[in-house]
């Protein structure tokens, strides 16, 4: 598959609504846009550390590892809205702004991916369908969004919201599905919905870390950490197939995942297999 080699994500914007981004030498100058809903500070910079991470599996360069540390798709562009805390708290008013904001500018800024590593823990039902509808316009926007099971697993009905939303794509860990050990959420939702709809790596990964030097990696572990290279594989297609619509995407990505044997409401369809997605583009 020698195309695929060379395709990196290039002229692909993906939105990323987190913790925020550090300027990380991985990051090679490709921030577009930064908003800080929680402290409205104008320049990118990350206070936890789970954006920055969340990013670097998305599109990190791995310039700063020798190509080590590789994102999924390290040619792609970002607009980063922070609506995380230091502590990784947020409020739901923020969650909705955000997504509302990226819908307002994703023309100017060319967004095609939304990638949402947070979810609502509340567990209220109002809360939770206010999320759902928001993600959804989105949706009908034309953005391909990817959302993170959660981590409140892998008992059943245990997705977070927004990935309890029938029509984004809900991506759990293939790896944090044990009984008693693992946390990726598992479905049926609240409304009978089968989700997640592919699982993903989510153990141990390394990735970018704010530091001092913009060269730093850490480790660390979650659903959250699977949907990036989800939103990666996207930006892959996109950039070989660019009119390739958002309910494309989510059914190839399912067709081509790698069955693992477990429950369509542990696994959904299976484990992430980019190279086999892009051959069915």
């Amino acid at each position: 598959m020698k195309e695929q080699e060379n395709l990196t994500g290039k002229g692909i914007t993906a939105a990323v609504l987190d913790t925020g981004i550090f300027p990380h030498i991985d990051f090679d100058g490709r921030i577009a846009a930064f908003r800080d809903l929680v402290y409205g500070r104008e320049t990118p910079y990350d206070d936890n550390g789970h954006g920055t991470h969340v990013c670097g599996i998305l599109g990190g360069s791995g310039r700063a590892s020798g190509g080590k540390y590789q994102g999924a798709a390290p040619g792609c562009r970002f607009v980063v809205v922070k609506i995380l805390d230091r502590r990784g708290n947020g409020r739901k008013q923020d969650i909705l702004a955000a997504i509302d904001w990226v819908r307002k500018e994703r023309m100017r800024y060319h967004i095609r991916i939304l990638n949402i590593s947070v979810g609502a823990t509340e567990q209220e039902k109002s809360v939770d369908d206010l999320l759902v509808q928001a993600v959804e316009r989105a949706w009908d926007d034309g953005i391909t969004v990817v959302t993170a099971a959660g981590n409140l697993g892998p008992a059943p009905g245990s997705i977070t919201a927004p990935g309890s939303s029938r029509k984004v794509i809900t991506v759990g860990a293939g790896d944090l599905l044990e009984p008693g050990r693992g946390i990726s959420g598992c479905g049926p939702t609240r409304d009978c919905i089968c989700k997640p709809d592919l699982v993903a790596p989510g153990k141990r990964l390394i990735s970018c870390a704010p530091g001092r030097s913009r060269k730093e990696y850490t480790v660390k572990s979650g659903t959250s950490m699977a949907a990036p290279q989800v939103s990666g594989a996207v930006a892959l297609a996109l950039e070989r197939v660019p009119d390739l619509t958002n309910v494309q995407a989510k059914m190839l990505l399912c067709e081509s995942a790698r069955d693992l044997g477990l429950p369509r409401n542990r696994q959904g369809h299976g484990m992430l297999w980019t190279e086999r997605f892009l051959r069915l583009l």
